[in-house]
């Protein structure tokens, strides 16, 4: 099990390249190699809306908020790629739901929110 906070790529996207040109590159290789001596399950915030599904207000924020850029995205579809998948969407492909909403304008309440955090699982352990 992995455990894992993502960076985000920040405000303005200001830390996009650090995050798609070095941080996944390098967390791939890394799970790579733990793939190659046993099974491995990643969980946690990875910081990013992966489907407009996982974000209330998608077209407004696609490729100007981070978390949900062509380019994060093609970082996360990287990990599908792997042989990850997504265990929520597995079970729910289409239902809202979110992890997380900010403290601003009543997001909570409002149900204005992102999913951003997940199990990604290898897909030869599924056993649905």
């Amino acid at each position: 099990m992995v455990a894992a906070y993502i960076p985000n790529a920040s405000r303005g996207l200001k830390n996009i390249d650090y995050r798609v040109q070095q941080w996944d590159p390098d967390f791939r290789i890394y799970l790579k190699k733990l793939m190659k001596k046993k099974p491995v399950i990643l969980g946690g915030d990875l910081n990013i809306a992966h489907t407009s599904n996982d974000l209330k207000n998608d077209v407004s924020n696609w490729n100007k908020t981070a978390g949900y850029t062509d380019r994060e995205i093609e970082q996360f579809n990287k990990l599908i790629d792997m042989g990850f998948e997504d265990s929520y969407r597995r079970l729910y492909p289409k239902k809202e739901a979110y992890t997380f909403w900010t403290y601003m304008g009543n997001a909570r309440s409002r149900n204005v929110g992102w999913r951003l955090d997940y199990f990604m699982l290898q897909v030869n352990l599924r056993k649905f």
